[in-house]
């Protein structure tokens, strides 16, 4: 087991959630947190305690993002118009990495980072090795011809625990992605709940 998995695992027991829907999560047998004092009887959690651990989980959630990055896609979703905590979810799921995942090219978040990076991803033809690279609608993304034959993206693509949502259309054949269109709250296949509206919360206060 890698030390990311473990990490991921971890990170899983201490909101007690199984974050990215893995069936192999800890959460599914132990809920509680890790360590010998994970069975402790939680008291209540504050308002700020629970606007941090919103940020937290979406933060980590999309490839652990680093802090500083987190905050400037805030800040970008509050200067655009419209409802801010909409906007971050929409600057967040345009990523490329979050749409490599999306699309199933990638198993997690992190494996669809390390993909673009590592320059396995085009977009319009042109090969981007920048993971938050914004994609725009009507974008197509799709995987260079050497990397539609690693055993990581076919296990993914073969996968049967999550479905390509409404607003990327997949054609799993070819390996291509066309980003359709910015997706609210409500279309984006969170496995646990997501609160935005907390994570705006958190850093307006």
């Amino acid at each position: 087991m890698t030390k990311r998995i473990q990490a991921k695992y971890k990170t899983d027991r201490r909101f007690g959630q199984n974050l990215w829907g893995r069936p192999k999560s800890p959460v599914n047998k132990r809920s509680y947190g890790p360590g010998q004092h994970g069975q402790r009887r939680k008291g209540k959690t504050s308002d700020f305690g629970l606007q941090l651990v919103a940020k937290q989980k979406l933060r980590i959630y999309y490839g652990n993002i680093t802090e500083k990055q987190f905050r400037r896609i805030y800040e970008e979703a509050a200067r655009r118009k419209g409802n801010t905590a909409e906007n971050l979810i929409g600057l967040l799921e345009s990523r490329l990495d979050a749409l490599v995942y999306r699309a199933k090219f990638a198993p997690t978040p992190f494996s669809a980072r390390q993909m673009v990076n590592h320059g396995h991803v085009k977009v319009n033809g042109r090969r981007v090795t920048i993971a938050s690279y914004t994609v725009k609608p009507g974008d197509v993304v799709e995987l260079r011809d050497k990397a539609r034959t690693m055993a990581l993206v076919l296990e993914a693509m073969q996968s049967q625990e999550r479905d390509a949502p409404e607003y990327i259309e997949v054609d799993p054949k070819t390996m291509i992605a066309r980003y359709q269109r910015v997706p609210t709250l409500a279309d984006v296949p969170y496995p646990v709940q997501m609160e935005p509206n907390l994570v705006v919360e958190y850093y307006a206060s």
